[in-house]
């Protein structure tokens, strides 16, 4: 399959699981609000989301794909199998052996990353039970991660972008049940956990439909499962380094009553460029990046990167303009009713802003370090993320404080050192490559980013109009938010579209050529 037609695939079921995840936040947060419970239910809830974007989006198995496709291209399907079946093991019983040990740490972790509510006699001591509760779906994604990958190699894409559906499925339907605040969020624990077994169940029967039988059993540290370690973990790490960002970030936003909850929410709304276009092209380019460094076909694997780079900009860059332009009008929209109020959805928006503009850099991290992946190098880029690491932690703990020193809320300040430490992190990468001659962008690309910046700016100056019209739009929709945010994205992609015709940036012809099988 050509890598647009890869890309549409993952998207596609990635935008079906992102929608039911607006879905099931907005019932959430309906429900929950943005008090003490929901940023316990929301520090539970960080941990699998966490390793759902660093397993199940695509880290792991960024590094385990190249390794498993030259071992079956070299060895045959028998030894890959093995070398899957023993990584599987032995992943299987470190992520079991952690979540249990979790278990009876979980009020000391929790002083880290929710230490703000450690004198709330109710309120922490809920944090803990809840996020004990989702602990194994650690577990879960990481065998998942694996299965994933091991689809993904034999292109087949729809099983690993489709799973995630089942986590969304589940909380919708917890987030009906529940007499009060506390219970909906704990029965909304039991529904993680829950999710991530069926996830792993369904990935386990498509790698079997794929007449790869693999099955759990006792871990063995054999010669090829060493060498997966030793990629994966730097791997994983690099390509989570915007995760960790926001660990830290949620850490200290405990010291601030409703900051979790608000920044969960524009979380929620900021992923959903990334989950479409950065964790999907990052995805679909991997195995041809990997065939063509085997193959040290340099200018196949230059094309490839400029394809997807140009593709994840066309999409990415109207996406963050549309962010930037209304954040109250998208959170109001969406979020505004039962227990999260006006004031929260306020809040939020600030938060919204400062991860919009930093949207464009994570989706350049998921395009840029696949190619670093492809050649078994994941040291340099976890170097990179280590740095951008350290450089949130700083500007952000320095932002928040300063900023509550000045009698402002402090939680916008870690939005801003997110969104700086990614850019930073996104130039790092891209200087190594050019540097290390791996890639440099092409003139043609360069043209399409200049032409995809001009469709943007159109785009941009409408919808700021109609957010400055928004009661004439909303009286003329009956007085409905909800349809009016509707018109604004309607309005907005049509807009964009004819901008990015108009102007070149995309072409009829080159997309219907690139959506043809390869």
């Amino acid at each position: 399959m050509s890598l647009a037609r890869n890309t549409l695939v993952q998207s596609s079921l990635t935008l079906v699981s992102r929608l039911m995840g607006l879905a099931r936040d907005v019932l959430l947060t309906a429900r929950v609000g943005a008090g003490p419970v929901g940023d316990a239910f929301y520090t539970a809830l960080m941990f699998p989301n966490l390793f759902r974007r660093i397993f199940a989006e695509g880290a792991f198995a960024q590094a385990f794909v190249p390794v498993f496709a030259r071992t079956l291209e070299a060895d045959g399907e028998h030894e890959a199998r093995t070398m899957a079946q023993h990584t599987l093991n032995t992943l299987f019983a470190a992520t079991a052996a952690l979540t249990i040990a979790a278990q009876f740490g979980m009020s000391w972790i929790l002083l880290v990353i929710h230490g703000g509510y450690a004198g709330d006699q109710v309120h922490f001591p809920y944090a803990v039970t809840l996020t004990q509760i989702t602990m194994p779906y650690l577990t879960f994604m990481a065998v998942a991660a694996l299965l994933s990958g091991v689809l993904n190699t034999f292109s087949r894409f729809v099983l690993s972008a489709g799973a995630p559906t089942l986590l969304n499925a589940c909380l919708i339907a917890a987030a009906l049940l529940g007499e009060n605040p506390m219970e909906t969020a704990r029965y909304a624990a039991v529904a993680v956990a829950i999710a991530g077994l069926l996830q792993t169940l369904v990935l386990f029967w498509g790698v079997r439909r794929q007449g790869v039988k693999l099955g759990l059993g006792l871990p063995r540290l054999s010669k090829p499962v060493r060498k997966v370690i030793a990629i994966a973990v730097p791997g994983a790490i690099a390509a989570s380094a915007t995760q960790i960002n926001i660990i830290v970030s949620q850490s200290l936003a405990s010291f601030e009553q409703g900051a979790k909850s608000w920044l969960n929410v524009a979380d929620r709304l900021y992923q959903l460029p990334l989950g479409l276009v950065g964790v999907a092209v990052g995805v679909a380019i991997l195995p041809r990046l990997s065939r063509a460094a085997r193959s040290e076909d340099s200018e196949g694997g230059a094309q490839t990167m400029d394809e997807g780079l140009s593709l994840a900009m066309a999409l990415t860059l109207p996406a963050a303009a549309a962010l930037m332009a209304a954040p109250y009008f998208l959170v109001d929209g969406f979020f505004t009713r039962g227990a999260y109020l006006d004031s929260d959805a306020r809040m939020t928006a600030i938060a919204l802003f400062h991860f919009a503009w930093g949207v464009p850099a994570f989706v350049l991290i998921k395009v840029l370090a696949p190619a670093f992946f492809a050649r078994e190098d994941t040291v340099t880029p976890m170097r990179f993320a280590l740095v951008a690491v350290a450089l949130n932690t700083a500007l952000g703990a320095g932002l928040f404080i300063w900023l509550r020193q000045n009698g402002n809320p402090g939680f916008p300040g870690l939005a801003i050192a997110t969104s700086t430490a990614s850019w930073c992190n996104a130039a790092l990468l891209a200087f190594s490559l050019s540097r290390k001659e791996i890639y440099t962008p092409g003139p043609l690309l360069r043209a399409r980013l200049v032409r995809i910046a001009l469709a943007t700016a159109a785009m941009a100056v409408v919808l700021i109009y109609l957010r400055m019209e928004r009661d004439t739009l909303e009286s003329a929709l009956y007085g409905s938010k909800e349809l009016a945010v509707l018109v604004f994205c309607v309005v907005g992609g049509i807009v964009y579209a004819a901008a990015a015709l108009l102007f070149g940036a995309v072409r009829p012809r080159e997309l219907a050529g690139a959506l043809k099988r390869g």
